[in-house]
């Protein structure tokens, strides 16, 4: 019966602590391609998603910004869209407030 309640015990607890720290702007760019549904033109990604605020290594941008700054007009699949928008903003460390 003491194991039961030691279980009980554990599972209340949360697995990992979180931080408490400066708040990161933005959303990643994969959760705003999970929401879209693939081959997707660039202005129907613009459409539908272009005020979303995505995390960049040099803070927070409108989706519909990133996207004017490439030369892709049609995205065939969502691995394309992510690496597209990460050859435009950089990769590296996401700036913090």
């Amino acid at each position: 019966m003491s194991e039961d309640a030691d279980e009980d015990e554990a599972t209340d607890a949360p697995a990992v602590e979180l931080e408490s720290g400066a708040s990161i702007e933005g959303q990643p760019v994969t959760r705003v391609a999970s929401r879209l549904v693939w081959p997707k033109s660039k202005s129907d990604v613009i459409e539908q998603e272009g005020d979303a605020t995505i995390r960049t290594p040099d803070g927070a941008r409108e989706l519909a910004s990133v996207l004017e700054e490439t030369d892709e007009t049609l995205f065939d699949s969502r691995g394309a869209f992510v690496e597209t928008v990460a050859e435009t903003v950089g990769r590296g460390p996401v700036a913090t407030e």
